[in-house]
């Protein structure tokens, strides 16, 4: 049933155009991983050298590199987790460039993102960057700011919720690789159930 609902989705995804100045790459798809997963990650959006390319989220770019390094971390496997994006395709500049997905394009993504909420039945979600956190704050309200409470969880929607900063580059100005490292043992020990 989930399978099906999950296809249905997809599918609507793909036919989705209400945003004019994104890339429709529309990266949803049983490559985000499995419905069951362990931990589902709610990042930005897709990047045009990463899954605006392979389809997968968070992969082939510098993120993506990133974020593997950190899910080895926190002890979890890819195939174990969901990814998946605050929007669904791939905001850009003028210029060609990845850009921030502003607030009408997260508002107009966010039923999409309420339904992948629905069908992936993890009980942690991991808010990758604030773009993720205001998103999910749309679904469900949650008191969390980034710089505050990278690494703390509370309980959200009948589920963990934690911050994590954006494994993009650029996240190294507010918070080191070494701490970033720290902060992804969070998902990883409550992926085991072990709490943090």
């Amino acid at each position: 049933m989930a399978a099906t609902s999950f296809e249905g989705l997809c599918q609507a995804v793909r036919g989705c155009r209400s945003c004019a100045a994104m890339n429709h790459v529309h990266v949803l798809s049983h490559a985000n991983g499995p419905l069951d997963s362990d931990v589902l990650f709610v990042a930005e959006a897709p990047g045009r050298l990463g899954a605006a390319r392979t389809g997968v989220p968070l992969t082939s770019d510098v993120a993506g590199r990133r974020f593997a390094t950190f899910l080895a971390q926190a002890g979890l496997g890819r195939e174990r987790v969901f990814v998946t994006n605050a929007v669904l395709c791939n905001p850009l500049t003028a210029g060609g460039l990845n850009r921030r997905p502003a607030r009408p394009e997260v508002t107009e993504c966010s039923r999409f993102l309420r339904e992948q909420l629905e069908l992936v039945r993890s009980l942690v979600v991991v808010a990758l960057g604030a773009v993720a956190l205001d998103a999910l704050r749309l679904i469900d309200p949650h008191d969390l700011v980034l710089a505050r409470d990278v690494g703390r969880n509370v309980p959200w929607a009948a589920r963990t919720l934690v911050a994590l900063y954006h494994p993009a580059a650029r996240s190294t100005v507010a918070r080191s690789h070494e701490q970033q490292l720290a902060d992804w043992r969070a998902p990883g020990r409550l992926a085991q159930g072990v709490g943090v």
